[in-house]
Order: C-alpha cells, then sequence, then structure tokens
C-alpha cells in the first residue's frame, strides 16, 4: 500500500468522525503508475478498442493527459460495453467493460476508497475485500451453526442489486466520511455512463452501477454496510429475543436466528428496509426455514454460494453441519462441461488435456473444501464421462474404450478430486505460510 493510502487507512481507523477531504489531489501520475501495475493486462478491452497492451506502450503519454485531463476537467467517461454471461437458472447476467483508461482511473478511486471503508465494514462482510474470500463466509456460516443456538435460518437474495443501486443515496452514504465533491462528479461519471449494448443501442441507466467496473464491488460493499450491515447490528439484534446473527456476501447474504418469532419478524421488516433504498427481495430466493440438529432428513436445508448446508452426522455420530456442492451449480456446472467438450473435441489431445487440466484445477480450487469430497467426485466422474462421449463423436470409428480412457487420463495426469480446503480463512493461512522456514 503506498505512503498516502497508509495514511489514510491509520486515520480512517483512529478517528471514526473524521471527514476525508482534497483525496481527489491524490490521483496524480505516480499513484495511477502504481495502479497500473495492478491492472489485468488480458481483460477484455472497452468500447475504444484499445487493449491493456496497446495502452501500456505509451503508458507515460497516457497517464500524463489523463492526469492533464483531471486537472482541468477535461475528463470524460467513456461508454461501458456489455457483454452477457449465463446464469445458473438460464438467464443472461449483463457485464459492464469499461475503457482501458477508465479501468485505470475506477482502481485508482476503489483504493482510496478501500484505505477509508476497510476501517468502517464490519466483519460480517465478506465479498470483494482483501484477506477474505467466499471459503471465509461459507467456514464462519459452518462455525456459527455448529456451535451456536441458532434454529431458524432467513436465506434472503437481492433482486438485481446491481442494478437497482440509488446514486443520490450513494452519495449521501459516502458523504458520512468524505467530503470532497471532485471526487463525487468523477463517480456520478461512471455511475451515468451510457451503456453500449450488444445490439448497438446506448443505454444511459438511473440507478445501478455496472457489474465488471472495478469500482463497483467497492461502491456496493459502501452501500449495503448502511443499508444492512449496521441496521442489522444495532436494530434487528438489539430487538430481537434471542441471539441472531448475519453472513453477507455481497448481495447475498444468510441470517441465523435462535427464536422462529424474531426470524419472522425479521423477514417481514427486511422487505420494508430494503424499499427505503430502492431495493427489492428475490421472492423465490427468500425464506424463513427451520434449520436445527433434530431434523436430519435432509428437508430443511438451503443454499449460500454455491454450497448446500443441511444437518447430518460425523463419523463418530454426532450431530454436524454437513457441506456438499448445491444441486442446481452441479447441473449447471455439468451443462456448461458438456458445451465445452463439444465445442473443444477436435482439438489436437495434447491440448484439449491441457485446457481440461486447468478446468478441473479450477473446479476444485472452489468446492474442494472438507466435507465434500463426495461432491467433487460426483463432478469428476459425471464430467469424464462426458468427456469419453464426446471424443468417441470425433469420428465415426468410437476410439477410446473404458481402458484406454482411463490410461489416456493417467497419461495426461488430469488432476483426481482431492480435497484442498480445510477450513482456515485467508488471513490464517498467512500467518501460516509466514512461519514456514
Amino acid at each position: 500500500m503506498p505512503t498516502s493510502l497508509l495514511g489514510i487507512a491509520n486515520k480512517a481507523k483512529a478517528r471514526k468522525q473524521y471527514v476525508f477531504r482534497d483525496l481527489y489531489v491524490l490521483l496524480n501520475e505516480e499513484y495511477l503508475h502504481d495502479c497500473w501495475g495492478l491492472i489485468r493486462k488480458d481483460a477484455a478491452h472497452g468500447v475504444d478498442g484499445v487493449s491493456a497492451q496497446e495502452y501500456e506502450q505509451e503508458l507515460d503519454q497516457n497517464i500524463h493527459n489523463l492526469v492533464e485531463g483531471l486537472k482541468r476537467n477535461f475528463y470524460h467517461a467513456k461508454l461501458v460495453r456489455r457483454q452477457y454471461i449465463p446464469k445458473p437458472d438460464g438467464r443472461m447476467r449483463p457485464l459492464g467493460i469499461p475503457a482501458t483508461q477508465d479501468k485505470l482511473m475506477q482502481l485508482g478511486v476503489a483504493r482510496i476508497l478501500q484505505a477509508i471503508y476497510e476501517q468502517e465494514f464490519l466483519p460480517v462482510s465478506y465479498g470483494y475485500r482483501p484477506n477474505r474470500s467466499a471459503h471465509d463466509a461459507v467456514f464462519e456460516l459452518t462455525r456459527r451453526l455448529q456451535f451456536g443456538r441458532f434454529n431458524y435460518v432467513v436465506e434472503a437474495d437481492i433482486k438485481g442489486f446491481f442494478d437497482n443501486l440509488d446514486h443520490d443515496k450513494l452519495i449521501e452514504m459516502l458523504s458520512i466520511r468524505i467530503g470532497d465533491q471532485r471526487l463525487f462528479r468523477l463517480i456520478r461519471k461512471w455511475l451515468k455512463a451510457g451503456v453500449l449494448d450488444t445490439d448497438g443501442k446506448v443505454i444511459h441507466p438511473i440507478a445501478g452501477s455496472p457489474q465488471g467496473g472495478i469500482v463497483s464491488p467497492v461502491l456496493a460493499n459502501v452501500y449495503l454496510h448502511y443499508v444492512l450491515d449496521l441496521w442489522f447490528q444495532d436494530v434487528v439484534s438489539r430487538g430481537c429475543k434471542g441471539k441472531a446473527f448475519m453472513i453477507r456476501y455481497a448481495d447475498d447474504f444468510v441470517c441465523g436466528f435462535e427464536n422462529e418469532e424474531d426470524a419472522v419478524q425479521f423477514r417481514k421488516a427486511l422487505e420494508f428496509r430494503l424499499e427505503k433504498f430502492g431495493l427489492e427481495l428475490a421472492p423465490d430466493k427468500t425464506r424463513v426455514i427451520k434449520f436445527d440438529r433434530s431434523d436430519k432428513s435432509g428437508a430443511n436445508r438451503f443454499d449460500f454460494l454455491g454450497f448446500e448446508f443441511r444437518w447430518g452426522e460425523d463419523r463418530e455420530g454426532k450431530d454436524h453441519i454437513n457441506r456438499r456442492t448445491s444441486r442446481k451449480k452441479l447441473r449447471n456446472s455439468l451443462q456448461n462441461f458438456t458445451q465445452w467438450c463439444r465445442q473443444n473435441r477436435n482439438l489436437p489431445i495434447g491440448v484439449l488435456f491441457e485446457k481440461l487440466n486447468r478446468k478441473l484445477q479450477g473446479y476444485y480450487n472452489y468446492y474442494a473444501i472438507t466435507g465434500n469430497f463426495e461432491g467433487i467426485k460426483e463432478f469428476y466422474y459425471n464430467a469424464i464421462r462426458i468427456l469419453r462421449k464426446w471424443l468417441n463423436r470425433r469420428s465415426q470409428r468410437r476410439s477410446y474404450n473404458w481402458t484406454a480412457f482411463i490410461q489416456l487420463l493417467d497419461h495426461f495426469r488430469a488432476p483426481r478430486p482431492r480435497i484442498l480446503h480445510n477450513g482456515r480463512s485467508a488471513r490464517q493461512t498467512v500467518k501460516l505460510r509466514w512461519l514456514t522456514p
């Protein structure tokens, strides 16, 4: 972290009521050069067609011109190029890809905001934060349910959060810790930037922050910090008759309650709370369920961050929270894998297996947590069956029986299922690494 950001972080932590001004001047050439080192050079380009490699060829001049434009208020955000990626339910998720110059600017502002708000954010928030991951959220949720007295769970999801974030309310929230109007004008330019859709039409948003923008995650966390996190801590928890907790990853969150009455009241209050800030619950993904150790049938289970949670027993017959890959995520992964096999089956066999190994390892990197060996094994065995089927369709003659196919997997060292995450948090992993001689 540059010295300037370290100073901001320390002041934000020590002086909780301090309002930061003149942050705009931090966006100088030296700082933006430092930010450039963090830009993904292989990322997709924006509407101007300028890739990171092309921008880097005249980096000094480009950054100099950018800073001069900031000083004279000549900087304008370019249109955001829209792309769509499939969601597990068959719908398409819109992503916004800014131009390379806008990515650099957004990263510069995002780091400033992060330095301030990392001192504000509560421990219940896990998404898009340094040294925190989806695995940390999953492990903490498991710990709370396993060892706490929580019998009811509210599973919640905000409908189209990134599309409905209220710009004026966001700036109002930022004004609590920031008093730099020039920085606000910069943020508004990105929020108001037109979106170039795939059909060539330009959409001018009145709300929302494009998913894919570098500054969007920290803005989303600021918004939900005030809308959800503080409200749950200061109002909901104190008004409950029993104990309560919340775990949030971006706009996905789960709340646990000791008493059913508290859970039901929270579900009702949550709807009105979100409406005040222009947000809406997704009704098909929001429910109150009884979740206690007396029911091990699996009837009362819920999904969070791609994992299914249910009560069961461990090897010693003791009550235990079992986690496995969500059935919906597993089906979606296998559908995507089938499509991948169909598109790549005619590649040279060495190239195909190089890509396959990366694909399998990427899947294990997320889903291979303690207790989910059967889940990743199920994916693996289904995936190799699908792969064998499509390899045998490379020609009219069947190429591989099972014996030959297993030899092929061994030859190219296709990674077998194995557990990679044992429940340690990212911070614990870092500490253990320092202790390694």
